[in-house]
């Protein structure tokens, strides 16, 4: 039963084009139902209810309606034949016999009695009626005629004056020039065709989503104790709950993400995080839903289960990137939704020319406005965007890159200036001393072992890299009292009665505003050392800057971090505006000043960064961010480490967008040469269905190509 306020999604089977999915949506909402969404290519329709199952079953029975069919998810991912498939093959028995016998067969063969051809094509014309009529009403209602209303109109006319034909000239030679019972037949067979190639072609550009769901697990195995033994049962993954104690074995998925609690394994993250080699999980390390343990034996917690996972996420933004349409699929849905209309107005005007002005014979006019009718194809201008959305977020998710939304593959494809943060984004966060400026006659390697002794007992990021860099090269001095001052440093005092204190300028009271060095180390009350310390420049910025200098791409560093610090790694990498000492809010005047020259990009991954990411036309987080910085981006870098994602999230979104235009120049190209081809009498409806189905399969394909194709 739906509880209030209840997000709901349902499989739907029978859309055959984008105005379907219109008409669905458009009808549920005059229904009061909110945040309705159709997705044509993966067959959901989702929408916020606020009243209960009644509302519920009302929405069912209305996309029913329609002439559509609410369906459980388990029957989408069965295999076998599926419903269009099989009324393809029916229409086909009937469609064959047909199709021979008007274009081989002589009029003296059986197969060419009117009557035989009227019992051929009986079973055909009601399956097509069935099929085609059902949604075809459904969005005349809707006030969206789709593609099926001509498809109804094009073989009624067609059956019915073959049948009227029948009846009134059996019996005589001129029966055979009002029979086109074939044309029918022809007409529903071709076009049921053209939806099954297109059922096939549509499921390979949803490939993403359906292996993401499959590295979900279906089992796990729960760890739990009874009378002081110890029991290990197989439950099914909905009932996995957090805080459950599991085991994984060598070749098992990891269930769900969370933290090991005894043993060590290598765990396979690839399809994840990207990450090309298996990483070796330990007490206490994090372990993440759907990635595979290699080798090894582990227990772990569950800390986030269902929907929480990372996996299940992932999956959520995949599928829910269709729902920011770009803008350019509002032309292909502006022309979609009138073209029918207009269609049959032109096939009108083609049979009145034909007929009342031209004078040829009835049959001829009607058969040369069928072709009009059938010829035309709507569908393709409604499958030339979320087809190649679909592939390119799918792709792009396949390596590492979450897209939020279809909107913004059209905006990053734009992008003309990319602002990176500076730490944690360009660097790693991990710290090294690059400079020891003993003062006076200090000692550099007493300064070394005071350095390294104090440090250790920090629990400061920095600390901790410089315990880290130096445990190779100090000793351990012993003090008689050590105590962390928090935001000012380390104190300590040694057996002999020496004060020593190590902290930023801002502690050291005589120093003044001197910040050009991170730490200063003291020996009662005087100046000993000054250390500067480095962030750890990432393996592949230097190249992506380069990357991006060669598109013409301006590169600019804003940061809250020192101006010393900035201008040395901008300097470093070659990016050529520089922003230092920058708070949010000024963080955000910046990226509104460059938004005013072109489309801006954001790389960040700190909570100081949400503002600009949410500002910029595109922001970009890294899957180590914070959970801020993630909400607040609209694409995010699963493995943080590999900067040169910006640049493949970029080429992916250039070339989703060029797919996009391939599309819908071929959709606009083929029926603005078509239809007029059709209404010269140039072409029979047969071949008019033949090129009306084949159109949709183009379209797809070429969408299927992105998968494939060279863009990184």
């Amino acid at each position: 039963m739906a509880d209030k306020n209840e997000h709901i999604t349902l499989n739907v089977e029978g859309m055959t084009c984008s105005n379907c999915a219109l008409s669905i949506t458009r009808t549920l909402a005059k229904h009061g139902l909110s945040n309705v969404d159709t997705n044509f290519s993966t067959g959901e329709v989702t929408f916020d209810i606020i009243e209960g199952k009644d509302k519920l079953d009302e929405a069912v029975n209305t996309i029913n309606k329609l002439g559509y069919k609410v369906i459980e998810k388990k029957e989408t991912d069965k295999k076998g034949l599926s419903l269009i498939e099989k009324k393809l093959y029916f229409s086909l028995i009937f469609t064959v016999p047909l199709f021979f016998s008007h274009m081989i067969l002589s009029h003296n063969h059986f197969l060419n009695d009117p009557w035989v051809q009227l019992v051929l094509c009986i079973p055909v014309f009601i399956l097509g009626v069935l099929h085609f009529g059902k949604s075809a009403w459904g969005s005349l209602k809707a006030g969206i005629p789709n593609m099926d209303v001509l498809i109804v109109i094009g073989t009624s006319a067609a059956f019915l004056y073959s049948l009227a034909g029948t009846i009134m000239y059996f019996g005589t030679h001129q029966v055979h020039d009002y029979i086109f019972y074939e044309t029918a037949g022809m007409i529903i067979s071709l076009v049921l065709l053209g939806s099954v190639m297109e059922y096939k072609s549509v499921k390979q550009t949803t490939t993403a989503i359906n292996e993401l769901s499959k590295m979900q697990v279906l089992t796990a195995k729960k760890i739990t104790r009874k009378n002081e033994k110890e029991q290990i049962n197989e439950i099914a993954y909905h009932e996995i709950n957090r805080d459950d104690v599991l085991m994984v074995n060598t070749g098992d998925k990891i269930p769900v993400d969370g933290q090991v609690i005894s043993g060590t394994a290598s765990v396979d993250e690839s399809m994840i995080t990207g990450e090309s080699f298996p990483v070796d999980k330990q007490k206490d390390s994090l372990v993440i839903g759907g990635t595979i343990l290699v080798n090894g034996n582990i227990r772990m917690v569950a800390q986030k289960v269902g929907r929480e996972t990372m996996l299940s996420q992932i999956i959520e933004l995949v599928k829910n990137a269709q729902l920011k349409r770009p803008a350019i699929q509002k032309l292909g849905d502006k022309i979609s939704a009138v073209f029918v209309p207009i269609v049959v107005l032109i096939a009108l005007a083609t049979f009145f020319i034909w007929f009342f002005i031209v004078g040829v014979t009835l049959s001829t006019a009607l058969m040369t406005s069928i072709a009009v009718l059938v010829i035309s194809c709507p569908c393709a201008m409604g499958l030339a965007t979320p087809t190649a959305v679909m592939v390119g977020i799918g792709r792009a998710a396949k390596n590492g890159i979450l897209i939020k939304g279809g909107s913004t593959l059209e905006e990053i494809s734009k992008i003309k200036t990319v602002v990176f943060d500076k730490t944690g984004t360009l660097t790693t966060g991990n710290f090294s001393i690059k400079k020891i400026i003993p003062i006076e006659d200090a000692n550099e390697n007493e300064i070394l072992n005071l350095l390294y002794s104090l440090e250790i007992h920090s629990s400061h990021p920095i600390a901790r890299s410089v315990v880290e860099s130096l445990k190779s090269k100090a000793n351990v001095i012993d003090f008689k009292e050590v105590s962390e001052l928090k935001g000012m440093g380390i104190k300590a005092t040694d057996f002999t009665g020496n004060n020593y204190f190590l902290g930023g300028a801002h502690a050291i009271p005589h120093l003044g505003e001197d910040e050009n060095y991170n730490l200063y180390l003291t020996k009662n009350d005087k100046l000993i050392a000054a250390v500067d310390i480095e962030d750890e420049i990432k393996q592949n910025a230097a190249l992506l800057i380069q990357t991006l200098k060669e598109k013409n791409i301006q590169t600019v560093l804003l940061s809250g971090d020192k101006k010393e610090k900035c201008e040395s790694l901008a300097k470093t990498l070659g990016i050529e505006k520089v922003y230092s000492e920058q708070l949010p809010q000024q963080k955000l005047d910046i990226i509104d000043e460059l938004m005013k020259t072109g489309y801006v990009a954001m790389v960040g991954d700190g909570v100081n960064d949400a503002p600009a990411l949410a500002k910029a036309t595109v922001g970009i987080s890294l899957g180590n961010a914070t959970q801020v910085a993630i909400q607040s981006a609209q694409v995010i870098l699963l493995k943080g480490n590999d900067l040169m994602l910006v640049d493949k999230a970029l080429n992916v979104g250039k070339h989703s967008v060029i797919t996009i235009k391939q599309n819908l120049f071929w959709a606009f190209f083929y029926n603005i040469l078509a239809i007029p081809i059709a209404a010269m009498g140039f072409l029979s409806p047969v071949i008019a269905a033949l090129a009306m189905a084949f159109s949709d399969v183009i379209v797809v394909g070429n969408s299927i190509r992105l998968k494939s194709k060279k863009i990184f």
